[in-house]
């Protein structure tokens, strides 16, 4: 299912004014005396029960999502596997300088990371000295525990939408048994993203592929590279990892 979101712009009319000559105005009165203090007091106690009233009528949810006892007390990336996607693709390899972004709030702790896998040579390519095409792919891993408020209705609002992208150019997959609530988008460009929603948890784990060219910098690329747009023979390793994920963070 692909989602297109919906901008309703709404306008309110202006409204006109009369201008009134000195003939047309009224004589001048005498101004009105005070209105006792208790006036204002009883106006404000009545403002007090309306606004009681709409409480009552609309009243705050503060319950606390649920946990289903997953915790963030370090950083959780040194220990993503990618067990599945590092058999279907390549071994994940360290990353130097690439350090971990991590936050504990009583709000909401959240974790981001992004882990490389090793390009490989593109069997496709023509084998030349000092020439060739490499594949490489990108795995981000975001984790984050909203303690305070349930985030399953920005879950849902923001299921078509991307870092770079809204709307036709997303497809966006429902995937069963994963969490509460699990999707799949996917691009042209060669990007994935599972997202899942378990209680408090909104988890992510997205694939990015992209080529480089090895070369002697002495002749262009003869051809324009692999097509790395389609990751569909990636996605159940993704679903396999972001499981693994789950377990590993105590669910």
């Amino acid at each position: 299912m692909i989602s297109e979101p919906e901008m309703v712009d709404e306008f309110g009319a202006a409204g006109t004014g009369e201008v009134v000559g000195d003939s047309d105005r009224e004589p001048a009165r005498e101004p009105r005396p005070p209105r006792p203090w208790w006036w204002a007091l009883g106006g404000a106690v009545l403002a007090s029960a309306v606004w009681a009233g709409a409480l009552y009528l609309h009243p705050v949810d503060d319950r606390k999502p649920e946990m289903h006892g997953y915790r963030l007390d370090e950083d959780p990336c040194p220990t993503v596997r990618l067990k599945a996607l590092g058999a279907a693709i390549s071994p994940r390899e360290s990353m130097p300088g690439a350090g971990p972004e991590l936050l504990n709030d009583p709000a909401l702790d959240r974790a981001r990371c992004f882990l490389s896998l090793r390009p490989t040579p593109w069997k496709g390519a023509k084998k030349s000295v000092g020439s060739r095409w490499h594949t490489g792919y990108s795995v981000g891993v975001t984790v984050a525990l909203h303690k305070r408020t349930d985030p399953a209705a920005e879950f849902e609002a923001m299921r078509g939408v991307t870092e770079t992208t809204i709307g036709d150019e997303v497809k966006v997959e429902k995937v069963p048994n994963l969490g509460d609530s699990a999707y799949l988008l996917t691009q042209d460009s060669g990007n994935a993203e599972l997202r899942v929603l378990d209680g408090g948890a909104v988890l992510a784990l997205s694939l990015d592929a992209y080529t480089t060219y090895d070369g002697d910098g002495s002749e262009n690329p003869s051809d324009d590279g692999p097509d790395v747009s389609d990751l569909s023979p990636y996605q159940s390793a993704m679903i396999s990892d972001m499981r693994d994920l789950m377990k590993s963070l105590g669910h």
